[in-house]
């Protein structure tokens, strides 16, 4: 008999350490003990778990990656071609050319293209391609930037260095000691932070790293004095796009905020789910890629460029940023009227199709995984988070709206009576980066 995901899961944790792959898709952090874990099939906005039961996905999309939505037949119908002419070969697969015109194409202040297959490993040549045309070392950054050693290194003399930069907790074990010092944090509109890190590093920054925007808009200037200062450091400006890439318009949202950077990484939405990154950038950045040692076999697979140059085509073609604004906006208002309804404190935050609320007050990581639960019953994948696709429709979110307002009388009912807790079926949801026991 097939194990059910929480089965599974529970096997999976003595196999693989942490359980997943990627911290954002452990279970723990949804409903423990009751989130499906595994999927058997995902097409379109459906996922059916292992025992057969079929959800909307209401929640991440597969973290962001999925913008188009899960399965897409164009997507997948250009992979299919890509693996029946082969996949791997001695020679080079033309597509990483065209895909390099593209990506140019939609940023033209950029001329060259390097790629990798997920982020954060594209973050890390990003990182050395800076230090290598710099000659430098030090990286001043914002914001979460993923698991390398480079990153991490922030953590290195103080624990919590880095816990205002999206993922709390995050833990410098095994990143070499020697790395102290060399990645320095600074937070988003406060530029004063960054004005103090190149005072105590005159002319060693290497690259100022950072999301052109996230939950924050930028004040105005803040982003005009980032790259003056980086001018003036003689340092790479790098903008990490690879959550916010392709969510807003075709390609980069630093292109709506009026500031270029020298490079621009992409990954998650820009293939629809196949594992694809890219590190864009200016002619004169991007050769020092050539001084240094930056080379993988896995690089040259051909599934990653023909989804990309698949699913960008059909995002400008279908404006799908025009539609996924529109669908995230929707969420939103609705998120606030049914938390005014229900008389239940929620604070809603972040870009329209990067979007997200909290439940104000006491409990509310226990609210939090209450509202999961009720939201499952219900048969829907959801979380205080949502990342709009195009496959979403304006069916999807009436539905998903009219048991979102249940689910918020009956949190509201439960907070006023104390009795949160006791309805929950298993224990509040888990946040930040923690071991596993």
């Amino acid at each position: 008999m097939r194990m059910d995901g929480q089965e599974l899961y529970k096997k999976g944790k003595k196999l693989i350490p942490g359980g997943t792959q990627l911290l954002s898709k452990r279970p723990e952090m949804f409903l423990p003990d009751l989130w499906p874990a595994y999927y058997a099939k995902a097409k379109g906005v459906k996922v059916t778990d292992l025992a057969g039961i079929t959800y909307t996905d209401m929640s991440i999309m597969g973290v962001g990656a999925c913008i188009l939505g899960y399965a897409d037949p164009d997507v997948d119908r250009a992979v299919i071609a890509a693996l029946r002419n082969g996949v791997q070969c001695t020679l080079n697969a033309p597509e990483e050319v065209e895909l390099a015109e593209l990506l140019c194409s939609l940023h033209p202040w950029a001329n060259m293209v390097r790629y990798a297959r997920s982020g954060g490993e594209a973050m890390a040549v990003a990182v050395r391609i800076a230090r290598a045309h710099t000659g430098k070392d030090i990286i001043a950054f914002c914001g979460y930037h993923g698991w390398y050693d480079w990153y991490l290194a922030a953590n290195i003399s103080e624990d919590h260095a880095l816990d205002g930069h999206l993922m709390p907790g995050l833990e410098p074990s095994g990143v070499p000691r020697g790395l102290l010092g060399s990645a320095l944090p600074f937070h988003y509109n406060h530029i004063e932070q960054l004005e103090e890190i190149v005072a105590r590093n005159n002319g060693r920054i290497a690259a100022i790293v950072m999301e052109p925007r996230r939950d924050q808009t930028p004040e105005p200037g803040f982003l005009e004095k980032v790259k003056k200062i980086a001018r003036e450091q003689d340092a790479v400006l790098v903008f990490d796009e690879i959550t916010t890439g392709f969510r807003m318009c075709p390609g980069g949202i630093h292109q709506t905020l009026g500031v270029n950077p020298d490079i621009a990484v992409f990954a998650k939405a820009m293939s629809n789910g196949y594992a694809m990154a890219a590190v864009v950038g200016t002619a004169e950045v991007m050769e020092s890629a050539q001084s240094t040692f930056i080379s993988s076999t896995n690089w040259t697979e051909r599934i990653g460029p023909a989804a990309a140059l698949a699913t960008i085509r059909k995002y400008q073609e279908k404006h799908v940023d025009d539609h996924i604004i529109s669908i995230g906006n929707s969420v939103m208002v609705g998120w606030q009227n049914a938390a005014d309804e229900a008389g239940l404190p929620v604070h809603i935050s972040g870009l329209s199709t990067l979007n997200h609320f909290s439940i104000e007050g006491d409990e509310k990581l226990e609210m939090a995984t209450l509202f999961t639960q009720i939201m499952l019953e219900k048969r829907y994948l959801a979380y205080t988070q949502f990342k709009p696709s195009f496959a979403h429709t304006k069916k999807h979110i009436d539905a998903y709206i009219s048991v979102t307002k249940d689910a918020f009388s009956r949190i509201a009912d439960a907070h006023k009576k104390g009795s949160v807790r006791s309805l929950l079926k298993g224990s509040p949801q888990r946040s930040g980066f923690y071991r596993l026991t």
